[in-house]
């Protein structure tokens, strides 16, 4: 349901394909060729991600960090950020993020510092301990609370940021 940039190195902005499947913010995407940028899934691209998204193309509700699937921008696009440019923002060459777009098994804190690569539905799971040729990113911070940033309403995270994986978010350390 969505990323939130902390730093980051280059924001690019491709074309996206539009037979893609759905894709929400903090997805990793690959190019196919040159229809544009995908969802990366079980034909494309999961040995070599391209980045993650920093928009969401879908059909059918938001993907924007905190706010009711329903909410939409602007009620012509559907629920594509996409829609008006063709155009998809992909964060790649570095950077940190918090996100909820991960396989939500073993991301705890005890897997601090291991590898993550993309599955066949564009989510980060672990790849292991030691890098390796599918590796897009380290984890940093183990799943949990993220702060709604509401001021006066987080005190001990009582307050948190809703999204998928049942609210919890993971920091991560870009390397593609």
């Amino acid at each position: 349901m969505a990323i939130i940039p902390s730093f980051f190195l280059v924001p690019g902005s491709y074309d996206v394909d539009p037979d893609t499947a759905d894709i929400k913010e903090g997805m990793c995407v690959a190019f196919n060729g040159a229809a544009g940028v995908r969802r990366v899934d079980a034909t494309t691209g999961i040995g070599s991600v391209l980045g993650l998204a920093g928009d969401t193309k879908s059909t059918s509700a938001s993907s924007m960090p905190g706010v009711d699937g329903a909410w939409q921008n602007r009620v012509s696009d559907g629920y594509n950020e996409t829609k008006a440019s063709g155009k998809m923002t992909v964060y790649h060459s570095g950077g940190e993020f918090v996100l909820d777009q991960f396989v939500d098994t073993d991301m705890d804190a005890a897997h601090v510092g291991n590898f993550l690569k993309a599955n066949t539905d564009g989510l980060l799971t672990i790849d292991g301990a030691a890098k390796t040729a599918n590796s897009v990113a380290m984890l940093l911070v183990g799943a949990g609370a993220y702060p709604s940033g509401t001021p006066g309403t987080d005190i001990n995270n009582d307050a948190e940021l809703g999204g998928d994986n049942n609210n919890q978010y993971i920091t991560i350390k870009l390397l593609v």
